[in-house]
């Protein structure tokens, strides 16, 4: 699942905007940061001071990069050739937060990056503070490690995204999905539809992935992959499986009679059974990421389940598609952008949808709870 794996959201630079300028001051500083630590990875290689381990990751993601570019279509640029080393577990902290009884998620509106559902930090005390903001406002809220992100190729000109620390240990094909995620970004960014960005830049990266992997990766790292994706898949059906249980508690006739208390316990019976069959599902697996979702689990509340329905939602039909136009990368990124291009969520489903024959499972309202700001 995507908020575990951790592949970004969009830049908060990008999202300072006509918020508060503490906030802006944050996300400008802590760009700046990134910006200022990073070195072309060719100095990382030349030093002597650098590890073995370290030099051999930065060799693959150079071409891992190189094949993003040549293989995927995805663009050749600066971006993730260079690397800065951040000292601490994540690049930015997210914010996400839901009401009690919605799986929709509030949203934050800036410039360029249009109404997101998230908001970024670069401190993880900052992002605590604005989840319990949020938590006396009666939202329920989930605050996660996000270790990259993407300015969207506006930072090219300065350098580029570099690859972080906070990644770069990421087992072969999980890196790979990574670099191709993010660069998707690059390609294509629909201002105010999270759902549709995300869920593209997943489809990319799942698709690329597996090119990568069957193409270039030794045996190995293919073991390996299969071994924890096979388990993401797992999650991932019984993600969607939750969130379309209490999607069908919220819009049940008891929520609109708002007969709170009934479907409170309603509520409660949907995350009791996902966590029962999580643990009966876990019990399954093997392998050192066996208790990789854990923790998400614990935590679990409607902004997480929100937050991952995102990265899921639409990607089978953006799966779908790829496939109709023939598994050619320009013909796909074309039809993505002929879609994107309409003017409202719904319609891009809709057209998303009639060109991939594939049903959407997006299972949020598409109203929006909103803030712009100061």
């Amino acid at each position: 699942m995507r908020l575990l794996s951790a592949l970004a959201l969009a830049g908060p630079l990008l999202l300072g905007g006509c918020a508060d300028l503490g906030y802006y001051w944050q996300s400008a500083s802590g760009h700046i940061g990134i910006m200022r630590a990073a070195k072309p990875v060719p100095e990382w290689l030349a030093d002597p001071a650098v590890s073995a381990a370290l030099k051999a990751k930065l060799e693959l993601t150079q071409r891992i990069r190189a094949f993003a570019s040549s293989q995927l279509g995805l663009p050749d640029n600066p971006s993730y050739k260079s690397y800065a080393d951040l000292h601490r577990a994540a690049a930015v902290w997210n914010v996400v937060a839901a009401p009690p009884y919605s799986l929709t998620l509030k949203s934050w509106c800036f410039p360029v990056a249009g109404c997101v559902g998230y908001r970024g930090y670069y401190d993880e005390a900052a992002a605590k503070a604005e989840a319990e903001t949020q938590k006396t406002n009666g939202m329920e809220v989930a605050v996660y490690p996000v270790p990259a992100y993407s300015t969207l190729g506006w930072m090219n000109w300065a350098g580029g995204d570099p690859l972080l620390s906070t990644f770069i240990g990421y087992p072969e094909g999980e890196l790979a999905r990574l670099v191709f995620h993010e660069l998707a970004h690059q390609v294509l960014y629909v201002a105010g539809d999270t759902v549709f960005n995300e869920s593209y830049a997943t489809a990319v990266e799942r698709i690329g992935g597996a090119m990568w992997l069957q193409r270039e990766a030794g045996e190995p790292a293919r073991r390996e992959y299969a071994q924890f994706d096979g388990q993401r898949q797992d999650f991932r059906a019984l993600a969607l499986d939750t969130r379309r249980a209490l999607t069908k508690v919220y819009e049940s006739p008891e929520a609109k009679a708002e007969d709170w208390t009934r479907v409170e316990a309603m509520k409660q019976a949907a995350m009791a059974d996902f966590r029962d069959r999580y643990q009966k599902l876990k019990a399954a697996w093997s392998g050192p990421r066996q208790n990789a979702y854990d923790a998400w689990v614990a935590r679990a509340n409607n902004a997480a389940f929100g937050a991952q329905g995102a990265y899921d939602d639409m990607v089978p039909g953006f799966e779908a598609l790829f496939d109709r136009e023939g598994r050619d990368w320009p013909r796909f990124y074309t039809a993505v952008k002929r879609i994107a291009a309409l003017p409202t969520d719904a319609q891009r489903r809709s057209a998303l949808q009639a060109a991939s024959g594939v049903l959407q499972t997006h299972s949020s309202p598409e109203h929006k709870i909103g803030d712009h700001g100061a």
